[in-house]
């Protein structure tokens, strides 16, 4: 075809074949680093941001794809035009055969003749238009006979600007194949001025972005997910927080309740937060002031994350404040807060101790569900309580638990505690820390000086999880 040059402007020299060359090795090379990290990217799970990547690199590859495509056709030239009585094989209707075709398929050109009405298309065009080669080229009339309904206004407006007021083309529009599949092509070209400073012809590269454009639909929508996906978990985030702090004592402070005289509870507790965790926990501390003028102590801990074990944990700890009110004793209390949890809809496991504090005679009765028995300090050391027998909660359908009973004594300091104090280690390293701290735990003058102490030691170690102490001292 003549070279789309218009009259009033030389042709600009083509690149050397070795500069070509180089160019592609690079392009390829990066395609290969691509793919690489591409494949290395799993595919098909229902993380967003996942799903996201992956598009992109697909887009990147499809994109570099084109590049190759598009300097190979540069260091080889223009390729020959078909001619004009060839024949598809049997079997076959030309490069319509092929929907996607190769790389090369994917640009073709054109050059349309105004004075003689004539059109020239290279082999790729036919290909990309699924058009028998054999057949003539369609004029610049007959071109939208191939486009999309809704797109014909947006060529016919291209065109018209290109011959009347010599603009360059650049512009996509869609394609209807005769085998009825839907292409979308973009279109670049330009007039050619004849020697009178007219419209002589006008010349068109076309390109299959079909892929292309797929590949940007999968990123938008794939973005479009991920930033729902963290409008969503901010949304969880924020109600899991809300609930917390609705159904649970602060953060700081101390959930002190009333003294009734000299054997009375001095009470804080404190909940130290995940180091990078944004979702909430079902860690749990809580102190009841009982009708019967009993106190009940518990800390607890529901697997899990967000809004689905915040409100787990609120229905556990409501049920547990409910059946204490009622003077339920801490054993039979766990072994009904495991029913009801064998009952919801979503299984859940949980862990809990339960006390109840008697004032006249200064003894505490607990029972535990699979988790770390309260310490006691007592003239300078520490100690673990004896432990009852308790499973997990919701892990045994007809679970039993049973309970102990230690004599408190003025000056005594209890402190329970959740999991999730040391990030990587087992309870044991835990609990045999907190005993380190008995000198200090045991002279403590309040509930909430051995609160402080104990935030002291733990409140930097970058936990991965929550945690929960509460702090009870027998007051003199």
């Amino acid at each position: 075809m003549p070279s789309p040059v218009s009259a009033d402007r030389p042709a600009a020299q083509p690149p050397g074949r070795g500069s070509v060359e180089a160019l592609i090795t690079q392009a390829r090379r990066l395609k290969g680093d691509v793919d690489a990290v591409r494949r290395d990217t799993r595919s098909g799970g229902s993380d967003p941001q996942e799903r996201w990547q992956r598009a992109l690199y697909d887009l990147a590859l499809h994109q570099l794809d084109d590049i190759d495509a598009h300097l190979a056709q540069l260091r080889d030239g223009p390729p020959p035009a078909p001619a004009p009585c060839a024949a598809p094989p049997a079997g076959r209707t030309g490069p319509a055969a092929a929907p996607g075709g190769s790389l090369l398929s994917r640009v073709g050109s054109a050059e349309w003749h105004l004075l003689t009405d004539e059109a020239t298309w290279s082999a790729e065009l036919y290909q990309i238009l699924g058009l028998d080669p054999a057949g003539p080229a369609l004029t610049l009339d007959e071109l939208p006979g191939l486009v999309l309904e809704e797109d014909r206004p947006r060529l016919t407006a291209m065109v018209t600007d290109c011959l009347v007021d010599a603009r360059p083309i650049d512009g996509e529009f869609r394609v209807v194949r005769p085998d009825g599949t839907t292409r979308t092509v973009h279109m670049m070209g330009e007039p050619v001025l004849g020697a009178d400073g007219g419209t002589a012809s006008m010349w068109a590269v076309v390109r299959d972005v079909s892929e292309l454009r797929r590949c940007r639909r999968t990123v938008h929508e794939t973005r479009d997910s991920l930033h729902r996906h963290r409008r969503q978990e901010e949304t969880e985030h924020r109600i899991a927080a809300e609930l917390q702090e609705a159904v649970l004592p602060p953060w700081r402070g101390s959930p002190r309740l009333p003294h009734r005289g000299p054997a009375a509870l001095d009470l804080a507790a404190h909940r130290l937060p995940a180091a990078n965790a944004p979702v909430l926990s079902g860690d749990w501390y809580d102190a009841l002031d009982l009708s019967d003028g009993h106190t009940l102590l518990s800390v607890g801990d529901l697997t899990g994350q967000g809004v689905a074990v915040t409100s787990g944990m609120a229905m556990l700890l409501g049920a547990l404040r409910g059946m204490a009110m009622t003077g339920t004793e801490p054993g039979q209390l766990l072994t009904l807060l495991n029913q009801l949890l064998d009952t919801t809809v979503q299984p859940a496991l949980g862990s809990a101790v339960c006390c109840r504090y008697r004032p006249e005679s200064r003894t505490l009765v607990w029972a535990q569900a699979g988790h770390p028995a309260p310490l006691l300090y007592r003239d300078g050391t520490g100690c673990t309580l004896n432990t009852p027998d308790g499973v997990l909660l919701g892990a045994s359908s007809g679970a039993v638990y049973g309970q102990s009973v230690v004599t408190l004594r003025p000056g005594d300091l209890l402190l329970l505690h959740t999991d999730g104090l040391l990030s990587g280690h087992g309870r044991t390293a835990a609990v045999d820390r907190l005993l380190g701290l008995a000198p200090r735990l045991a002279a403590a003058r309040t509930a909430q000086d051995g609160v402080r102490t104990v935030v002291e030691e733990f409140g930097g170690t970058g936990r991965e999880d929550d945690a929960c102490v509460l702090v009870a001292k027998v007051s003199a």
